[in-house]
This record gives structure tokens, sequence and C-alpha cells, in this order.
């Protein structure tokens, strides 16, 4: 990921919805594993939290912002984001591409039935459409035997995408852990979108998804799981606006010494500036 939108610590890639479509697609051409990560209020909040996330967020083909108040916050730099990429979008977007060129998608974990059930209405929906597994482990720990056969599985199904629905930030550390191991050229934590393309939640209207009023039909929906989640969310965000109101915008990390550049190996640069 080259020249990112630093917000609150995490590097946002500048990318519409279309645009994204076709950096995946290029992923999937290119055919070495990779990984994106779409990040909403709550995995910036989580960054904060887990100091391990961030050379995840570094390591990232790309990091979508999956928040209107990300987008809002990124106005204030020298390069904004053009728009909020919401991964309960993208899955569908995503699955019509995989329609049209032939690609292999694997569903992985969300509450049971779940991801059946999103590769029933997507199949149906997207005539073409091969997926080609579906997995959900269960909830608790698994043992070294069965994540080995877990990883067999995955892997001999050959996917060209893989859902990963295990919840923030597990999701992202699992994939970041066991990327080289499947071989998926695009693997992404997809949160509730499997439950979305179900049909057990329903999206909010347009309207309320871009005035930034999506959490609030959200927050109806499930007010036990998420009345905590969304006050934590919002003292992080008032505590992230008052800095910047007395720091100003944070305009990411300072560059590194001419030294250190020159002493790096080329994959370290590389990583760099991924």
């Amino acid at each position: 990921m080259t020249d990112p939108v630093w917000v609150w610590g995490v590097p946002f890639a500048p990318m519409t919805l279309d645009e994204t479509v076709a950096a995946i697609d290029a992923l999937i051409e290119d055919g070495r594993p990779s990984y994106f990560i779409t990040a909403n209020l709550h995995y910036v909040m989580l960054t904060h939290q887990h100091p391990d996330l961030d050379p995840i967020n570094r390591a990232a083909a790309f990091v979508l912002a999956d928040g209107a108040p990300i987008v809002r916050a990124a106005r204030g730099r020298p390069r904004p984001l053009p728009e909020r990429v919401a991964g309960s979008d993208l899955i569908f977007h995503l699955c019509d591409l995989a329609a049209r060129k032939g690609r292999r998608m694997f569903f992985l974990g969300a509450p049971e039935g779940v991801a059946d059930e999103a590769a029933a209405k997507l199949t149906a929906r997207y005539s073409g459409l091969q997926v080609v597994g579906t997995e959900c482990p269960p909830f608790r720990k698994l043992s070294d035997e069965e994540h080995e056969a877990l990883l067999s599985r995955i892997r001999a199904a050959r996917p060209d995408i893989l859902f990963v629905a295990f919840g923030q930030p597990k999701g992202e550390r699992w994939i970041s852990e066991n990327l080289t191991r499947l071989g998926v050229p695009v693997a992404v934590q997809v949160g509730a979108s499997l439950e979305f393309a179900a049909g057990r939640f329903a999206r909010a209207p347009r309207w309320m998804q871009k005035t930034g009023l999506e959490w609030l039909f959200r927050l109806l929906q499930e007010p036990r799981r998420l009345a905590t989640r969304y006050a934590r969310n919002a003292a992080f965000l008032g505590r992230m606006r008052l800095r910047e109101a007395r720091r100003g915008p944070d305009l990411g990390p300072a560059p590194r010494p001419p030294a250190a550049a020159s002493a790096a190996t080329p994959h370290e640069a590389s990583a760099r500036e991924r």
C-alpha cells in the first residue's frame, strides 16, 4: 500500500468502491497470497488497544475506510478519502466479479448455518458464482490437529477469495498468521457481512448509510450486543477529535533516516512501502 492516508494511526487507502474491486481483481491475477482489511471505527480503536495490529495493518495490501467518522476525519488531511467502502457492500460486488470472471470463493466462520445460507443466496443471485467451500469452526480454540485439517480443506478447495467471519480482531490476526500456508490470493475478515448476505440482518436504508447513521439502525437490531461497543466507540471518537483539536491531524509516522533505509534489505524495504 503506497501513499496511504493516515487517520488515527491507521494507513487507509484512498480508493473508491470501484477502484477497490479492480485492485482485488489485480491481486487475484497476481496470484500471491495477500489480504486486505476493512477497518471501521471499532477496528481503529482496537488498533490503539492492541499494538500487534499495527504491523498487521502495514502488511496488508490495503486498508479500507469502512466508517463515516474515518472519512470525515480525513477531510482535514492533505489528501482526503474519496468515500466509505463498506464491507457489507463490497461482498456483493466481489461476488459479482467472481461470477463474471470465474473466481472461486470460500466462506469461513460466522454463526452456525450462516455461511451455507449466504452461499445459497449469493449463488442464486449471481449466475455462475462458484462457492467452493463453507466452514463454521466451533467457537472454542481448535486443537492443532483440527486447525491443520481446516487449513488443508481450504487449500484443497483452491479459492481465489477467502471471506473470514471470525470477528475483530481475531479474523485479521488469523489471516495474518495463516496466509502463507493457505496460499489464497485474497483473504479478508468480513465481520457481519455474511449475515447480511444470508438475510439474517437487514442493511440500513441508503439515506442512513450516506448520513453516517447506519450504526443507529444496527443498534436497534442488536441492542444487547452493540450498546456497550458503540458507547466505547463514541468515547474513542471523542478522544481522537479532542487530540486533533489540540495537536492537528495525524499525518502518519515520520520518515525513516536515510541510513536506516539504505541498510534495509529489498524485502524489508518492500514491506515498509506496503
